[in-house]
């Protein structure tokens, strides 16, 4: 499926097992700060709507402005944070990279990068909108040298 061109009916059909919108004030910058900050992809961006890829997996963002029917708008916090309670997490996704280009592409970092007992290093950003991006990825052997 080509994710440039697919229609809206084709895509929303195609569509399987878990899914993920995330509501935004600016489907824009909020595009521009997943790109930069985690290297996801955006594809079909505009000031509406916007698919986003990391590996296989797809996200989509909504203005608000397109929830104009939605039971959802009508709880939504006028200023963040949105997500309290939600983390989005990017397995794959290098969180000292991450952390490190988060607050000039306008995030905050709310803790860098740590070693988990989970097995899993990982930092805390929030966006824009308040929203929790985790990006992390397995720990290694260095990472449990004492």
């Amino acid at each position: 499926m080509d994710l440039e061109t697919v229609s809206a009916e084709d895509f929303g059909a195609s569509l399987k097992g878990f899914g993920l919108n995330v509501l935004v004030t600016d489907v824009k910058r909020t595009a521009a700060f997943l790109e930069t900050v985690f290297s996801l992809t955006a594809h079909r961006l505009s000031a509406d709507f916007a698919i986003l890829s990391h590996g296989r997996n797809l996200l989509q963002l909504h203005a608000d402005s397109t929830y104009h029917s939605n039971p959802l708008l009508g709880l939504l916090p006028e200023n963040p944070p949105r997500g309290a309670g939600l983390e989005i997490r990017l397995y794959e996704c290098d969180p000292e990279k991450a952390a490190a280009k988060c607050e000039a592409a306008g995030g905050t970092l709310l803790q860098a990068p740590t070693n988990k007992p989970h097995g899993l290093r990982e930092a805390y950003i929030l966006c824009q909108d308040g929203y929790a991006w985790v990006p992390s990825r397995p720990l290694t052997s260095e990472d449990t040298r004492p």
